[in-house]
């Protein structure tokens, strides 16, 4: 952006574009500190407006044959991938990851999603049942009952996603909602909406029908609030905080809509005394590796017998060491900055917390400056180094809440059960890991985890799994045909013979 002015953006409603109806607000960039663009701040009248457009265009959405739906979708991928080179360097810039995830980890990924549910429009939305002879009562006559269920699509969805992989995270919903017939209005997170608006462009261009995507933005929690209050929205898909998961729900709760919500998780990786600790260092590691620990999967809480428990500290101390951390844009870091000055300070809270109350720093502990690349002057940035914690006790908020950062915390425990309690004594419960030589000890203890999900010997997620959270970290699952589901009503047909 050096020696340009930063562009401001207009929402897309009704395949059109406008100003926010209350002016705009800036998006840093969270290496460099410098404006990125400006995002336009949507007013009441323009998320009625949006609401409006989604409407009428599911009149006509909602009956295409699921091959038009396939098409457009395919269009769409199509479309994603010609404009890779323009979408990277913003989205990379919004966000702060490093170019290696932004431009192989985010925008292949989008295309994916579109690719997979132009597949999934196609899929049978009928399940038949086997005639059942039914007697006559005093309702009806009496003949050979027939029936089907049907896949119906929900209505208008209100899409509300996080800002750690925006346009992923809005593919992820948008394509299996479109899929089914929906028609959305999409509201991107706030510290990073610019590649979510553009996505409109991608949706003109593939010929999409107007009104099918409609996005629109806003710096507060206004524009979501009035996505959720409006009775014509039908069912709001969120991820993101789970405080703000349940006031969606409480406010969604007043016109039952239909609730898709992925939340925060406080990933527990159970590390039994049998564990190849070569597979476990690189696993958890990845909370440092993979967008600076800023995903809800990831193992940040590790629960170690204590049989190896310095061996493991040392293991992720050197690991945490090598790991590159600076500017984004040299293709060697690994580490990049967290997404706004204010979470900065909440990691770095969470890590002063902690020591405050006897923790032992292993690794980390600092905020960084960068000091290679010439994007930014030394002291810019919200960097925090990678953080290994020992000594830490299941009562301390680092062990219990939601960091959403480069932080690992480490909780020794030396009989299966005390690890079992001690992985299932927080709120959340979205995924979990088990390590051990032995894995059917591991399938058996993964089934006593309230978790959703349970990677045993892997952090690696498969795409058609169901996913979704148990407790405080959601409602309802996505992924694969799961998705599907999420985002359509079931009918039953009965019909006599």
């Amino acid at each position: 952006m050096t020696g340009s002015t930063p562009a401001t953006h207009r929402l897309y409603i009704d395949g059109a574009w406008r100003e926010g109806g209350d002016g705009s607000y800036p998006v840093v960039d969270p290496a460099t500190e410098r404006v990125v663009g400006h995002a336009p701040e949507a007013s009441a009248a323009d998320v009625a407006d949006a609401v409006a457009a989604a409407r009428r265009a599911y009149e006509g959405w909602s009956r295409t044959s699921p091959a038009e739906r396939a098409a457009v979708l395919e269009r769409i991928a199509d479309a994603v991938l010609a404009h890779a080179e323009d979408f990277v360097p913003l989205l990379q810039q919004e966000t702060g990851a490093t170019i290696r995830v932004a431009s192989s980890m985010q925008l292949p990924v989008v295309a994916d999603r579109f690719r997979r549910y132009a597949r999934g429009a196609l899929e049978p939305a009928l399940l038949p049942f086997a005639p059942v002879p039914v007697g006559a009562t005093a309702l009806a006559s009496g003949g050979l009952t027939n029936s089907v269920a049907a896949r119906r699509p929900v209505g208008v969805v209100g899409c509300i996603t996080s800002y750690n992989f925006p346009i992923v995270n809005l593919a992820g919903k948008l394509a299996p909602a479109l899929a089914m017939g929906n028609t959305v209005v999409a509201k991107p997170a706030p510290q990073d909406p610019l590649t979510c608006l553009r996505l409109g462009e991608i949706f003109e261009e593939a010929g999409a029908p107007p009104g099918i995507l409609n996005v629109v933005t806003g710096s507060g929690p206004g524009v979501g609030a009035a996505l959720v209050a409006s009775p014509e929205v039908d069912m709001v898909s969120f991820t993101g905080s789970t405080g703000v998961g349940r006031r969606i729900a409480a406010d969604g709760g007043a016109s039952m809509k239909r609730l898709l919500l992925e939340l925060g998780g406080k990933g527990a990786a159970v590390v039994l005394a049998d564990a190849d600790l070569a597979q476990v260092v690189p696993a958890v590691g990845s909370t440092w590796a993979f967008h600076s620990g800023q995903i809800c999967t990831a193992p940040t809480r590790v629960l170690v017998h204590r049989s190896r428990q310095e061996e493991l500290l040392a293991g992720l101390a050197r690991f945490a060491a090598a790991l590159p951390l600076g500017d984004p844009l040299l293709p060697g870091t690994v580490v990049g900055p967290l997404i706004t000055a204010a979470h900065r300070d909440r990691v770095e809270g969470y890590i002063a917390g902690a020591l405050a109350e006897g923790a032992r720093l292993v690794a980390g502990g600092t905020r960084k400056e960068r000091v290679e690349g010439a994007q930014a002057v030394p002291g810019t940035g919200f960097y925090v180094a990678p953080t290994l914690l020992a000594d830490v006790t299941p009562g301390m908020a680092a062990a219990r809440e939601e960091i959403f950062g480069p932080v690992v915390v480490v909780l020794p425990f030396d009989e299966e059960e005390e690890a079992v309690a001690l992985a299932n004594s927080t709120e959340f419960g979205l995924y979990d890991y088990v390590f051990s030589r032995d894995t059917a000890r591991a399938y058996a203890l993964a089934g006593r985890l309230r978790s959703g999900s349970v990677g045993i010997n892997t952090v690696q997620r498969h795409p058609e799994a169901p996913f979704g959270g148990f407790k405080q970290s959601g409602v309802a699952r996505d992924c694969g045909s799961f998705a599907l589901h999420a985002y359509s009503e079931l009918q039953a047909l009965v019909w006599q013979s």
